[in-house]
């Protein structure tokens, strides 16, 4: 069993979805977790769910760098967190010749710019802790092969992966691991707002013919944050049932 017991945890998207199933199992796992999302009402539940640990909820959108630097300042009372895992993100299936300037840069500020400030908020501390800290980010397997209706999120991802494997190189002087976890078609509320065609198309494209429930998504990330991944830096890994299975 993965022990994170005195490990102190951000998590960004934690009020629903694959963020709140990050925060359950880590809080499991013994962690003290901080994690934010523009929903209140669903951080909230996070909460409730998390009663036997401990588990803090802050308001935070991450396209906002004051909001992230007081979430930063709001953690700060240990000298540096052991895990940053950014969740946070958010798209809507269009034609790209549809996009709009706004929601091309609405995409890219949640998706590939919010991580990037994240962590540019916690990783000094971090650094100068030499304590072998982790950072998992959350990409798609979108970013990786792409997706029909989601190119300009695809982007976003894809630039989430190129981010994550140079800064692997930046951080591992300091003993930190930074590794990707590329979820497919998970049960989430993004995915529920899907026409109920297409999500059982995308179930039928599984190997497994399911999508994943966000659990099997955290345990991903739950290793990445472990001593179990501490040789592992600048990886990127697919939870997706197969779909997107490369040689």
């Amino acid at each position: 069993m993965i022990n994170l017991k005195g490990k102190v945890a951000i998590v960004t998207g934690g009020a629903s979805g694959i963020g709140r199933a990050c925060v359950l199992r880590m809080v499991e796992a013994g962690a003290t977790v901080h994690f934010g999302d523009i929903d209140e009402v669903g951080g909230a539940e996070t909460v409730s769910l998390a009663a036997t640990g401990s588990a803090t909820f802050h308001p935070l959108d991450v396209t906002d760098r004051d909001q992230i630097e007081r979430f930063a300042t709001e953690v700060a009372a240990s000298p540096a967190v052991d895990i940053i895992v950014n969740v946070a993100g958010w798209d809507r299936v269009q034609p790209f010749l549809d996009a709009t300037p706004e929601f091309m840069d609405q995409i890219l500020e949640i998706n590939l710019k919010g991580p990037m400030n994240v962590v540019k908020a916690f990783l000094p501390a971090m650094m100068e802790a030499q304590q072998q800290g982790k950072i998992v980010n959350i990409s798609s397997d979108a970013g990786r092969v792409g997706s029909l209706g989601e190119t300009i999120y695809a982007g976003a991802k894809g630039g989430v992966i190129a981010f994550t494997k140079s800064l692997a190189r930046e951080t591992a002087r300091a003993g930190i691991c930074v590794n990707c976890v590329c979820p497919g078609p998970t049960d989430t509320p993004l995915l529920r707002m899907q026409p109920q065609s297409i999500q059982e198309k995308l179930a039928r494209a599984v190997p497994f013919r399911r999508v994943a429930q966000p659990q099997e998504i955290a345990d991903a990330v739950l290793f990445f944050s472990s001593d179990l991944a501490g040789y592992v830096t600048g990886q990127v890994l697919s939870v997706s049932g197969g779909l997107t299975m490369s040689g």
